[in-house]
């Protein structure tokens, strides 16, 4: 391990000859450093890695082809070295695992070569490459070593260049034309990329299905927007979720504005069924319109066999978590008033004022588009980009095949 450190110590992979236009990627975000300030200055603290590339496209099959051969290279030298987990690591820590980490970084191209050194302290130079590890993990960029960022640290090469492999041959299954606009959600990733004139032209957190009720993976057209939709809740929502609910608390559908309906579409007293039983799932569920319901203010819909949707959400402070996988199967969109307005662009009397006026007045409103917009779900875990930076999510459904990831993914899902 010592050979392959001393050899990296001597060369950039491709993720940091691109450093100068990584770091133009990154946001900005102010921070205070170490009262000692260890290399004051040397830090550009990020938030989130962004590119106008789409994830689906030919350009991303041939960035994932380039950047396998540098992580078998890293594989033949012995990969990198495992950094000890028992101590949380910041910005001033004094330990000896710091220097296991400098390593660590310096071979998966995030810290720059001339600044490994042998330093158990934790300066700005080791910040700066934990927080571009970060983004290349879809983290909050925290610039703090801890669980879960242990573990994905942990993860060995061999591993990571098998799931380069892998989802090479997803990525070249979908690099075909798939429209002037589209719109892919990549479910791993949690994220939303609306793409036009081969570019994409808004990124937004997602919060996608959990591994109990995964989001499927398919193709449709956007056809439809509503506003301040009705949910019509699912019969597996019935029986997993409103059932349990109403057998410790009988005033649970009253409190979340939930009524029934029978197979004539009359309402049903809640009191006059059995919820000791699987009767309740015999009727029609809906929740009314509102700040409350579970869609919020928008729904998009788009035909499928799997009735799933994308909408917004009363519980929007999950778009700021690292694992956002807490969904039914649908797929929750963080500022989905911006892709309404790029939906309904080119639908007649349907432009941002209109869309706003719409939100403000709180009425149940379904608009067709005038050409729907195609839409992709696909499970992306591994990828490049063109400036050579290489991107990995956990393989939160277990798809890829790989043991270590499986487990790793079960360790994040507790």
């Amino acid at each position: 391990m010592a050979g392959a450190t001393a050899a990296f110590a001597a060369q950039i992979v491709p993720s940091l000859a691109a450093e100068t236009a990584l770091d133009q990627l990154m946001q900005t975000q102010q921070h205070q450093e170490w009262h000692e300030k260890f290399d004051d200055g040397a830090v550009t603290p990020v938030d989130e890695l962004k590119s106008d590339h789409p994830l689906l496209s030919p350009d991303t099959a041939l960035n994932i082809e380039s950047a396998i051969p540098s992580m078998q290279d890293i594989v033949a030298r012995g990969g990198w070295p495992r950094v000890d987990d028992r101590t949380r690591l910041k910005i001033g820590s004094r330990l000896a695992s710091v220097t296991q980490l400098r390593q660590r970084l310096t071979i998966s191209g995030d810290l720059p070569p001339q600044q490994v050194g042998f330093s158990e302290i934790f300066d700005s130079y080791v910040e700066a490459a934990v927080r571009r590890f970060q983004v290349r993990h879809g983290m909050l960029a925290t610039g703090v070593v801890e669980k879960p960022l242990f573990d994905i640290m942990n993860v060995t090469a061999e591993t990571r260049l098998q799931q380069l492999e892998t989802n090479l041959i997803r990525v070249r299954s979908m690099s075909g034309f798939l429209g002037e606009r589209f719109v892919f959600v990549n479910i791993p990733a949690a994220e939303m990329e609306v793409v036009e004139g081969g570019r994409v032209v808004q990124r937004h957190n997602a919060v996608v299905g959990q591994i109990t009720r995964q989001t499927p993976i398919l193709s449709s057209k956007i056809n439809e927007v509503i506003f301040y939709p009705y949910w019509h809740v699912p019969v597996s929502i019935i029986r997993k979720d409103l059932i349990p609910h109403m057998q410790k608390d009988p005033n649970y559908l009253a409190d979340e504005h939930i009524r029934i309906f029978d197979n004539k579409g009359r309402e049903i007293d809640p009191t006059t069924i059995n919820w000791e039983s699987d009767d309740a799932a015999k009727f029609a569920f809906r929740q009314d319109p509102g700040e409350i319901n579970a869609m919020a203010t928008i729904k998009i819909n788009f035909p499928n066999q799997y009735d799933v949707y994308m909408h917004d959400t009363p519980f929007r402070n999950l778009f700021g978590d690292n694992q956002r996988f807490h969904s039914s199967g649908c797929m929750r969109i963080q500022n989905v008033r911006d892709v309404v307005i790029w939906l309904l662009r080119d639908t007649p009397n349907w432009n941002e004022q209109q869309v706003d006026a719409a939100i403000a007045a709180g009425n149940n409103n379904e608009v067709h588009l005038k050409t729907p917009v195609p839409v992709y779900t696909n499970y992306i875990t591994a990828w490049a980009t063109h400036e050579g930076v290489i991107h990995f999510r956990d393989d939160i459904y277990g798809r890829d095949g790989i043991g270590e990831l499986a487990q790793l993914a079960n360790v994040m899902d507790e």
